[in-house]
């Protein structure tokens, strides 16, 4: 027997539904375990997970450009990323470059 459009939908909801819950109850059990283990080894973030760093912990090292172009009458400088600084702004960068 064929089912109609409406009765495929409800059973569509209640899978949906079951998979869901499913899904929530296998989280829930692995966070448990996950717990467990962390607490028997005295695991800290950095453990299992290196090279993140904590919440508390230093933040990640920026590593900065190199300035490519100076103004000569208020020595600021500009690395040629992002939007042009006004005293560079429509002009010829050339003049501005530093060597």
């Amino acid at each position: 027997m064929t089912q109609s459009y409406k009765e495929l939908l409800q059973q569509r909801e209640a899978l949906e539904l079951a998979i869901s819950q499913a899904r929530q109850n296998e989280i829930s059990a692995a966070v448990a375990k996950v717990r467990e283990l962390v607490a028997e080894f005295g695991l800290t973030v950095q453990d299992v997970f290196p090279g993140r760093a904590s919440k508390g912990g230093a933040a990640k090292a920026i590593s900065k450009v190199a300035a490519k172009y100076r103004d000569p009458a208020t020595g600021q400088t500009w690395t040629g990323r992002g939007k042009a600084p006004k005293w560079i702004e429509g002009r010829d960068r050339t003049p501005f470059m530093i060597a």
